[in-house]
């Protein structure tokens, strides 16, 4: 009787095990059809967008081959309207597992991949060049390159330059240095012309208002000639307020030694 329980216990785990299991590869296999498919690597430009001519694409093709030819690494581009449910980290590693581009014992291979609709775009760089196309790298060219390209509809232009732009690094060469704020510039080029103004109308405008009411004046003034010079409410309001500060505990410049301090 004890060995009778015994086989019908281990026969019910057994039984519970093996639903569990079917289970499990029936939700992976419901959960599977709802990503968004994989294509097949049968180019290395593969546009589900239609938003490549005919013409772009064989030319993009050309490109991409002949670099391969030269130098191996191999670079891949994938259009899709979107990744969704994943986001585009997700599927875009589901792409290289799938593809593998780049040579087998080395992993030089990229993949630049575009989520059109979902205005979503990324670099995957394998282990074999990820010396050489870091993540800032690939970050800064689809801030610098890509995006401003695509932001002005030129789907094309983003696209071929940035796959330029990868070869180029995997060739050697470096990406320029980042390009300085302009209101960085502006600022520094404004500054000497708002520090007189400030030193002049400061000392001015406070003898003849008053402490608080030349320092709002002297305020108002720098704000209004730094944001016409530069066009920038970040330096007319960083200007008007500096100015009101030092006109109010300073003594300004009228003509006499002095001012800032």
């Amino acid at each position: 009787m004890k060995d009778w329980r015994h086989h019908l216990r281990r026969a019910g785990r057994l039984l519970a095990a093996g639903a569990i299991w079917v289970w499990l590869a029936a939700a992976s296999a419901w959960a599977a059809d709802d990503l968004a498919p994989i294509p097949p690597f049968e180019a290395l430009v593969t546009d589900l967008t239609a938003t490549l001519s005919p013409e772009q694409k064989a030319g993009l093709e050309r490109r991409l081959r002949d670099f391969q030819d030269r130098k191996g690494s191999q670079v891949a581009i994938l259009l899709v309207p979107t990744t969704q449910p994943e986001s585009i980290e997700q599927y875009s590693m589901r792409v290289a597992e799938a593809w593998k581009p780049g040579r087998k014992n080395v992993d030089d291979g990229v993949l630049f991949l575009v989520a059109k609709n979902d205005r979503r775009m990324r670099i995957e760089v394998g282990y074999g060049l990820e010396g050489v196309l870091t993540d800032a790298t690939a970050n800064r060219i689809l801030d610098e390159i890509v995006a401003p390209r695509f932001q002005a509809g030129d789907f094309y232009g983003g696209i071929e330059q940035g796959a330029d732009r990868i070869m180029r690094l995997i060739d050697g060469e470096p990406l320029p240095p980042p390009q300085r704020g302009t209101e960085g510039n502006d600022a520094e080029g404004i500054a000497p012309v708002l520090l007189i103004i400030a030193l002049g109308a400061g000392g001015l405008l406070r003898r003849l208002l008053g402490r608080l009411p030349g320092a709002t004046a002297t305020g108002g003034i720098v704000g209004l000639v730094a944001w016409l010079l530069s066009g920038a409410l970040a330096i007319a309001l960083v200007g008007g307020a500096l100015a009101f500060f030092f006109t109010l505990v300073g003594g300004g410049f009228a003509g006499l030694p002095g001012g800032y301090g």
